[in-house]
């Protein structure tokens, strides 16, 4: 690029050259938009954000992009995952291309059209990804505005081309065009990249980029004729996208509160449990008879689970929902459980020792059979030393990451 541009005289209109030789620095916009991303990055580290790679369940409490969340009425999604980055490199990446590219496309464009491309395109971008990745991905990041940047730039300079010397508009326009094509020719072969937020945002850049392009000079041409047909096209193109989202697969408010509800009955297991380790204890102390033991396992254990196996089958999920085969488990195990506390609470009262080592068996046995499991051997122990260390529904993980977020189990993270 020259390095000593003739500068306009004072009363010409600056032309695109003058432009990319121009102060660059005051670009408010540009700099705003790098800013807030940044800032969120920051924020999301001192909130379960990781510095290299965040869980998606922390970017989907702050607002990353997720089928059956966004078709569930959480439309907001298209927007707040513009301002989500998965990790310090794709934050790096994204910013360092908006930052060189946005200050050029501003001074193009001016401010609030630049900042009409960046708002429109992203959502496009957003948009298209929903449709593209389905339920199967949660998905952030500023990519596919900062590809419908690109895309207004390039609609302006080719826009321009008369204007600038052939070696300027081959450097500037092959370098923008270039960057585009190969950004999404990766995303061909690795995975992790949303090509369809970028392919989105790119064509929605450049339609927008011609319907809000202004003259530089008094040589830009001006076609009012190019303008309408490129908002014609691109609001055909959104109506079209619109008409074909596709229903979720499953309802995300009743995955949110089918996941409350295990959390609830996974802390309420823990509990009956401790429940049962005092009345133990209290028979031993005081001496109280199976009578008076069989009464309290009757009401703080078996009357529990009853209750919690009444609220997990009243859960209406959809059979393709995440966490719909844990909750099959822990009705399963609910069940069970309270099935052989009524059962030892009946063997007490007719003092049967036969009875009550088939309630002990079947409540030790619970939760491997409601896993699909085999049970281990019984150990040998007297009439009521096994269910005294009764093995909880244990599921290899804690409840926040088994049951909080199961779909992390099974969807990616897609980052644009």
């Amino acid at each position: 690029m020259s390095e000593t541009p003739s500068a306009p005289t004072e009363h010409s209109s600056p032309t695109i050259v003058d432009l990319m030789h121009g102060n660059l620095t005051l670009t408010p916009a540009t700099v705003a938009l790098v800013c807030i991303n940044i800032a969120v990055f920051a924020v999301m580290l001192f909130h379960g954000g990781g510095f290299w790679h965040s869980p998606n369940d922390v970017q989907l409490a702050w607002g990353a992009g997720f089928g059956p969340a966004t078709k569930d009425g959480q439309w907001w999604r298209l927007g707040s995952a513009m301002f989500l980055h998965f990790g310090l490199v794709h934050l790096v990446m994204n910013m360092v291309a908006l930052f060189e590219a946005g200050r050029l496309v501003e001074r193009l464009y001016g401010t609030l059209r630049f900042a009409g491309v960046y708002a429109v395109s992203g959502l496009t971008g957003n948009l298209l990804s929903l449709i593209v990745q389905g339920d199967q991905a949660v998905s952030g990041g500023a990519s596919g505005a900062v590809f419908g940047v690109y895309g207004a730039l390039l609609a302006c300079l080719w826009r321009e081309r008369r204007q600038v010397a052939p070696v300027e508009f081959r450097w500037i326009f092959g370098g923008a065009a270039v960057f585009a094509a190969a950004t999404i020719s990766l995303g061909l072969f690795v995975t992790g990249i949303d090509n369809a937020a970028h392919i989105g945002g790119l064509l929605s850049g450049a339609l927008i980029g011609v319907v809000l392009a202004r003259p530089l000079s008094a040589g830009s041409p001006n076609s009012r004729r190019n303008r309408w047909a490129a908002f014609g096209v691109h609001a055909l193109v959104v109506i079209a996208l619109l008409r074909l989202i596709p229903a979720p697969s499953y309802s995300w408010q009743e995955e949110q509160h089918a996941r409350e509800e295990i959390r609830h009955f996974l802390d309420e297991d823990k509990r009956i449990m401790e429940r049962w380790q005092i009345i133990i204890n209290k028979t031993r102390q005081l001496g109280a008879s199976f009578d008076q033991l069989a009464g309290q396992i009757e009401a703080d254990v078996a009357n529990e689970y009853r209750q919690n196996f009444e609220q997990l089958s009243a859960l209406p999920l959809d059979p393709a929902a995440p966490s719909t085969t844990t909750v099959e488990v822990l009705r399963k195990y609910a069940q069970l459980r309270g099935d052989a506390s009524q059962l030892l609470a009946e063997a007490l009262r007719d003092n049967d020792p036969v009875r009550i080592r088939e309630a002990l068996e079947l409540a030790r046995r619970a939760p491997f059979v409601a896993r699909g499991l085999e049970p281990p051997p019984a150990s040998a122990r007297g009439v009521l030393g096994p269910y005294m260390t009764q093995p909880q529904l244990n599921l290899a993980q804690p409840p926040e990451k088994s049951f909080g977020s199961p779909l992390l189990r099974q969807q990616s993270d897609t980052q644009r």
